[in-house]
């Protein structure tokens, strides 16, 4: 499961207007996943393909005014939906891909991606460039706020043996990208899988 960023950014960009007013009541699923992550205040955090930018103040919240946030997407109508909504004050907003991250290596403590995996054009290496950018024992988490059987009823379908997103494939693929899958949950109304960036 991959998708083209031309897509993606075509899929988006028609969609940002109303993006949340169509999930109004999402806050507490990403403030709860948001704290399941485990961060400190001073952390560095990259919110990976922000969207409007729902994850980031309590990804703020989280760090505290000594930490740092930033949002990457590849849409520029989320990145200004995430500005109108005043999110642009939680952390700093950039237009970039994920398969070519404008950062240092280790740069981070930890990664946060809500809806991401399904929209990554090569998921293998994109983890990968992730991984790069987070410090040994920091962590990923891979957010949704509502779970596979409750997304694919959403769309009308079931689901399928070979979602990415599914324990089975997902563990072996962050194993390859760098990345220990350490906690797993797939309910009608979270979907959250977080790992831990191996020490090479």
């Amino acid at each position: 499961m991959s998708d083209d960023p031309t897509h993606v950014r075509e899929f988006f960009g028609a969609r940002a207007a109303d993006w949340d007013s169509r999930f109004p009541d999402d806050g507490p699923a990403y403030a709860a996943a948001v704290a399941d992550v485990g961060l400190r205040p001073g952390d560095a955090v990259l919110d990976a393909g922000c969207g409007t930018g729902r994850a980031l103040p309590p990804l703020r919240d989280a760090v505290g005014p000594t930490g740092t946030v930033v949002g990457i997407d590849l849409t520029p109508e989320m990145l200004a939906e995430a500005t109108k909504a005043g999110r642009d004050k939680d952390g700093a907003l950039i237009l970039a891909d994920v398969a070519g991250l404008p950062l240092r290596d280790g740069a981070l403590d930890a990664v946060f991606g809500a809806g991401l995996v399904s929209h990554l054009a090569d998921p293998g290496r994109d983890l990968r460039e992730l991984a790069r950018v987070v410090r040994p024992g920091g962590r990923l988490a891979l957010f949704h706020p509502i779970g596979r059987a409750a997304l694919a009823a959403r769309h009308g379908r079931q689901i399928t043996d070979d979602d990415l997103r599914a324990e089975p494939n997902l563990r072996p693929m962050l194993a390859r990208s760098g990345w220990e899958l350490v906690a797993y949950t797939d309910e009608d109304d979270r979907y959250l899988a977080l790992a831990v960036r191996r020490t090479e």
